[in-house]
C-alpha cells in the first residue's frame, strides 16, 4: 500500500478470505479503513478479479514472502513493518506463522505491549453451525446455491470471457452464451439455474445450464446461458453471471423438440 504515511497507523484484517461469506464480512467491518491482508489466495468461491472490484483496499499476500516466516517476524514485518497496523482484526481461528504455530491469542499477547490493539472476532451461526468457506464449497457442489449464496451474502458469481460456440440454440429461439469457470473456482453441480447475466452495468434474467450437455457432450465443463431479452454478440467480451437458484438436473433430449419444450418450461418458471 503505497499510500501509507510513515507515521500511519490504520486497521488490518488478516485471513484467506475465500468468498469473503458474512462470517469474513464482520472481520473487515470491525474499524474504518480497514486493508484486507489475505494471507492464503485461494479463490474457489470468489475469483480474484472480482474480488479485486469489489474490495480495492485489498492486498495479497506473496507465500514466498511469508512462507518461513515465525509469528514475530510476521508481525513485525509485515503488519507493523509494512502496514503501520494500528488495530489488527482476524477470526478466532486465524492461525500464522511458520507451520501455523501463532494463534489468534498469541498475536493478542504479544501486540498489547506494542500498545497495538487485537479484535478477535468469533464464529457466525447459520441454521445452529458456523459459517465457512468448506460449508459452502459443500453447498455449491451439492446445488443447494440458495443456501450457499445465504451464507455468502451474495449470488455465487464467475465472470469469463464468452466463447463461440456450436450456434445451435439460435437455431430454436434459445441463443447462449458459452464460458468456462474460471480456473480454482468450486463447480457447481451440474444442471440448471436461474441466473442472472450482467452485459456492462446492465443485469438480464437468464438460465445457465453447467455441465457437459449429455445429449451434445463436450469434453470440459462448461456454462451456456440464456439472456432473456438480449440481442447483440458478445463473443470475446467478459460477462458476469449469478447463480439464484437450482432448478433442475441436466437431461438427455431425443428430440430438438422435447428440448424446446422443457427450455420453454424452464423459461416460464423464471418471474
Amino acid at each position: 500500500m503505497n499510500d501509507i504515511k510513515d507515521n500511519e497507523r490504520i486497521a488490518v484484517a488478516l485471513g484467506d478470505f475465500d468468498g469473503m461469506h458474512l462470517a469474513h464480512k464482520t472481520v473487515i467491518t470491525g474499524a474504518s479503513k480497514v486493508i484486507i491482508y489475505c494471507v492464503n489466495n485461494r479463490f474457489s468461491l470468489l475469483q480474484k478479479s472480482i474480488f479485486e472490484k469489489r474490495y480495492p483496499n485489498v492486498v495479497f499476500a506473496s507465500f514466498d514472502e511469508i512462507k518461513n516466516c515465525s509469528g514475530e517476524e510476521f508481525i513485525n514485518n509485515i503488519l507493523l513493518g509494512r502496514f503501520h497496523a494500528g488495530i489488527v482484526l482476524c477470526g478466532f481461528n486465524f492461525k500464522f506463522g511458520k507451520n501455523a504455530s501463532w494463534s489468534a491469542l498469541d498475536m493478542r499477547n504479544y501486540l498489547e505491549k506494542k500498545d497495538v490493539w487485537v479484535r478477535i472476532l468469533d464464529h457466525q451461526d447459520y441454521k445452529g453451525l458456523p459459517i465457512s468457506s468448506t460449508r459452502i464449497r459443500e453447498c455449491v457442489k451439492s446445488g443447494e446455491i440458495e443456501e450457499a449464496n445465504t451464507m455468502l451474502g451474495y449470488n455465487f458469481t464467475f465472470e469469463s470471457e464468452v466463447m463461440s460456440g456450436d450456434k445451435r440454440g439460435r437455431t430454436i429461439g434459445y441463443p447462449t452464451i458459452n464460458q468456462h469457470l474460471p480456473e480454482g473456482l468450486t463447480v457447481p453441480k451440474y444442471g440448471v439455474y436461474e441466473s442472472r447475466a450482467f452485459v456492462g452495468e446492465r443485469e438480464y434474467k437468464a438460465f445457465t445450464n453447467i455441465g457437459i450437455r449429455p445429449s451434445w457432450r463436450v469434453d470440459k465443463t462448461l456454462c451456456e446461458t440464456h439472456i432473456f431479452g438480449f440481442d447483440g454478440d458478445l463473443y470475446g467480451k467478459t460477462v458476469r453471471i449469478e447463480l439464484v437458484r437450482y432448478m433442475r438436473q441436466e437431461k438427455v433430449f431425443v428430440s430438438v423438440e422435447e428440448l424446446k419444450e422443457q427450455l420453454n418450461y424452464d423459461k416460464s418458471s423464471i418471474v
